[in-house]
């Protein structure tokens, strides 16, 4: 299964290792990753910003004296030392199998649960412990798994690249297929654009991922354009079928005058003037259930009565008595008027229809929705 989690595949988007990084930050090139002279660690993005934070950061203090012939004298003996020690272990002994593929194993886990890289070490001496109490006699092989912080770095990259290759692989048989984009800020501030595809092929196997997230400085529609068409042609899709785009409705989004969809759709009567497009608004989002569906003859009943049992200290205490006899040890939330809250408190009060129908008739209070089949039909699609 594709992991939604997933990183941007960097070496498509130019960024290429620059000579002068060698001698102003004491970098080389090694397979296609940048790593460092001095201290022989990699940096996992090929950006100059990057590296110069790691050197500035590692060994700037140190080595910023030197300058001129000087400094080129010090980087060649540092890559002469590294040529030197590479030529010692040209005869290395055979990859473990095993151990590798249980360290790509346990990396995805770590990915998949946004745990930190360093987990891994963590990981790796809890398998040990357990080892050497219960099979003490294959601690060595558990031992051999590598799990470093670094390590685990480098084997989520190389799960996201094979990731984003079957992806390709796949994009290639779309007889059709869309795309959704959803905008917001995460954590530290940033703008971040969410890239979806969905797409299907002859055999009618439908295919959704997440295709990038993208960090976004300028949220202007030119940006959103640019950034979706980038993704999308780093995936090389066939532009001549896609059928349809949804977006979080943002005026960036669909102004119809300079908007990312008025964009995408001159683009596209570029390529094939008789191309149909459809295009859909916030399909992402649960709030268009509360502005489209006209729901109210559940809504009402359901907070009319959660809002009985809650508003009495008493009643409250003999629904959860009730509950605790029930052996159901989880009561009703409050509702507000978040979206998000109502969605909560109709979920557990359809959980709890049995016991609210019992509790309301004895407190005389019935309730006749709760024994009308299609009453119970529109509280369930509610739910």
């Amino acid at each position: 299964m594709m992991s939604s989690s997933k990183k941007r595949k960097v070496d498509q988007e130019g960024r290429l290792f620059k000579e002068r990084w060698t001698v102003s930050y004491f970098f080389v090139n090694m397979n296609g990753k940048p790593m460092c002279l001095i201290c022989n660690k990699f940096v996992a993005v090929m950006k100059e910003y990057n590296i110069r934070r790691h050197y500035n950061a590692n060994h700037g203090a140190k080595y910023d004296e030197y300058t001129g012939k000087l400094r080129e004298d010090i980087c060649a003996e540092l890559a002469e030392s590294l040529r030197q020690h590479q030529s010692l272990f040209a005869y290395a002994p055979p990859v473990n199998l095993g151990a590798l593929k249980a360290s790509y194993v346990i990396a995805h886990q770590i990915a998949v649960s946004s745990k930190s890289f360093s987990e891994g070490e963590f990981l790796n001496s809890c398998m040990l412990k357990a080892a050497e109490i219960m099979c003490p006699d294959v601690c060595q092989a558990f031992a051999s798994i590598p799990l470093s912080a670094q390590t685990v770095a480098e084997r989520i990259c190389d799960l996201a690249e094979n990731l984003n290759s079957q992806l390709q692989d796949k994009a290639k048989s779309f007889a059709a297929f869309s795309i959704a984009v959803n905008e917001s800020t995460d954590v530290t501030g940033v703008s971040q654009l969410a890239l979806f595809i969905r797409g299907i092929d002859e055999n009618m196997c439908v295919t959704e991922e997440l295709v990038e997230l993208v960090p976004m400085r300028e949220r202007t529609a030119s940006d959103l354009f640019s950034n979706l068409v980038g993704a999308l042609d780093r995936l090389n899709v066939d532009w001549t079928k896609v059928v349809s785009l949804a977006t979080d409705g943002t005026s960036s989004g669909v102004s119809k005058k300079a908007g990312v969809l008025t964009k995408l759709k001159a683009r596209l009567q570029a390529i094939n003037p008789n191309q149909r497009f459809s295009v859909f608004h916030c399909i992402l989002h649960q709030t268009v259930g509360s502005e489209t569906l006209k729901m109210n003859h559940v809504l009402d009943v359901v907070f009319e009565t959660v809002n009985f049992i809650r508003a009495r200290g008493l009643d409250h205490w003999q629904f959860n008595q009730l509950l605790e006899e029930c052996d159901t040890h989880c009561g009703l939330p409050l509702r507000t008027e978040s979206w998000l809250s109502q969605g909560a408190a109709l979920k557990r009060f359809f959980e709890l229809r049995s016991e609210i129908q019992l509790f309301m008739d004895q407190q005389g209070k019935g309730v006749t929705e709760l024994h009308l089949y299609e009453w119970l039909q529109d509280l369930a699609f509610m739910v």
